[in-house]
């Protein structure tokens, strides 16, 4: 289980109020970043972003003269990684603070080490393919899936599930430790299931034309 505590980085350094804020803005460059922690000693104060500096007009001060925009977001050591995902869609940062069970700041997730816990957490380095399903939501069972796929003698390595805008279905990838999906396909499709696609680590210029033919074997009365 990925819990945020995991994707702690100590690689770029918080700053205190008594830093200006062109020392921010050098460190923002730096590190490639928007928004930056502000602490005092090991209590976290905020973030502060490009925008609240600029607008402050006044680089030389303080960080302590400058008024914040964001409300303090952070996360705790023990959120899972989902909450850490929601933070960053909600406010929109580049950075995410991450304080210990009393509160202390421990240090932050950053979106490049936010993208390879989800790769990790998805499976994406390992060997397989993606199967693109298409259900309903009422009819939506991922026992069945499981089963389905472990009948052939493979297995789910991840699944991602998305509603499909304006309508009842939802979109189910499911990455599986098979390169050849043939089968398993051949299977959801005797189970009525909608295939929308399938997506190959190592792309087979055939595998398309092969996906064909066998829709159309599996359409023949």
């Amino acid at each position: 289980m990925m819990m945020a505590r995991d994707l702690v980085l100590d690689d770029i350094p918080p700053l205190k109020t008594s830093d200006t804020g062109l020392k921010a803005l050098a460190w923002m460059e730096e590190f490639k970043v928007s928004h930056l922690p502000i602490i005092n000693h090991e209590d976290y104060l905020g973030l502060i972003t490009e925008e609240d500096i600029y607008q402050n007009n006044k680089p030389e001060e303080p960080l302590g003269s400058h008024g914040l925009s964001l409300q303090k977001p952070f996360v705790s050591a023990e959120d899972h990684f989902l909450e850490v995902i929601r933070w960053f869609q909600e406010w929109e940062l580049t950075v995410l603070p991450v304080l210990d069970n009393q509160g202390k700041y421990m240090g932050c997730i950053t979106l490049s080490n936010l993208m390879q816990g989800m790769a990790q957490l998805k499976g994406v380095n390992e060997p397989g393919a993606v199967l693109v399903l298409q259900v309903l939501d009422r009819d939506y069972s991922m026992g069945q899936m499981a089963q389905l796929v472990e009948s052939n003698d493979a297995k789910i390595i991840s699944v991602s599930i998305m509603g499909i805008p304006n309508s009842s279905e939802l979109e189910v990838h499911l990455k599986i430790n098979r390169t050849d999906l043939s089968a398993i396909i051949a299977t959801f499709v005797r189970y009525n299931y909608t295939i929308a696609g399938t997506f190959h680590a190592q792309r087979d210029n055939n595998m398309d034309d092969r996906f064909g033919l066998l829709m159309r074997y599996l359409d023949m009365d």
